[in-house]
């Protein structure tokens, strides 16, 4: 099942300078489910994620990727991505990923 999370939907959204470029971006991300991705839990498991990669010398630059990784971690949920910022969650959280461009 595909879906996109309203933390996603509000990121991409948001990067829609023309309001046409905006309508249209939003009637087709509408099309898949939107699911909720941040409570408390997940909130605080984020803040720990960081934590860990920080003391391994590495520092996330977005406070929503930390939350979209972890969202994903603690569901064990895929995430497709052409963004590097993920790596780090990749190679050392168990981040579960597709990516878009890769090779069969």
């Amino acid at each position: 099942m595909i879906f996109t999370g309203d933390l996603i939907l509000a990121e991409v959204l948001q990067g829609f300078r023309r309001q046409k470029d905006f309508d249209k971006a939003r009637t087709a991300l509408l099309k898949f489910r939107v699911v909720e991705m941040v409570g408390m839990d997940t909130a605080v498991k984020s803040a720990q994620n960081y934590r860990s990669l920080r003391a391994k010398g590495i520092t996330i630059r977005k406070t929503i990727d930390c939350l979209i990784a972890t969202f994903c971690i603690e569901n064990k949920l895929a995430l497709l991505h052409a963004d590097r910022d993920f790596d780090p969650f990749e190679q050392h959280l168990n981040l579960q990923v597709r990516h878009p461009f890769a090779k069969p």
